[in-house]
């Protein structure tokens, strides 16, 4: 698997696409969202509903670098998709710009240090816990995550692992093999 080292129009229009896509997808997750958390306020669990979707939430990065390949492709696309959002009137309005753009770094942080080299498992695994451990962090200022008692925390930190292990890893990861072996997307 080459790994190309410049943007071409392609990429950017690529970018794009993946994108607006994503976007509509987390406008689609506010839903499910919201009806989770309407379900687990009465018990006192509604930040599980961040949580569990958080994953849906943060897929537009990884799906943009295992296709792309290229540096600043998951920071892109993740902040692209959370443009769209905005833009479709999601409920947290301009927000969503900044939680895009840290979402977007963390998982790019995860491909960076590999070197931009594996689009494979190891990737999977590498973004996952950037992305999950840099969110979290941020999730403990934003919204007063800090004032958990520890068990409620890490069970907090485990659901959202597995919510990005699942959707911005293995979902993201599949859906590239599938193009690739398709050949939509060739070069």
């Amino acid at each position: 698997m080459k790994v190309l080292r410049e943007w071409h129009l392609k990429d950017i229009i690529l970018v794009t696409l993946i994108g607006a896509f994503c976007g509509v997808i987390f406008w689609g997750t506010s839903f499910l969202y919201n009806l989770l958390a309407a379900a687990l306020t009465p018990f006192g669990l509604q930040p599980f509903a961040n949580e569990a979707t958080f994953g849906l939430y943060t897929l537009a990065g990884p799906l943009a670098a295992f296709i792309i390949r290229l540096p600043f492709s998951a920071t892109l696309g993740e902040f692209l998709g959370a443009f769209v959002e905005m833009i479709l009137g999601s409920q947290w309005g301009v927000a969503d710009l900044l939680s895009g753009l840290i979402q977007g770094l963390s998982s790019e942080l995860g491909f960076a240090v590999l070197g931009y080299k594996h689009y494979d498992w190891l990737g999977i695994i590498s973004t996952t816990i950037t992305t999950t451990v840099i969110t979290f962090a941020w999730d403990m200022i934003k919204s007063g995550y800090a004032n958990y008692h520890i068990g409620f925390l890490l069970l907090l930190f485990l659901t959202r692992l597995v919510s990005v292990f699942l959707f911005s890893g293995i979902l993201t990861y599949l859906i590239s093999r599938l193009l690739e072996k398709s050949q939509v997307l060739s070069r």
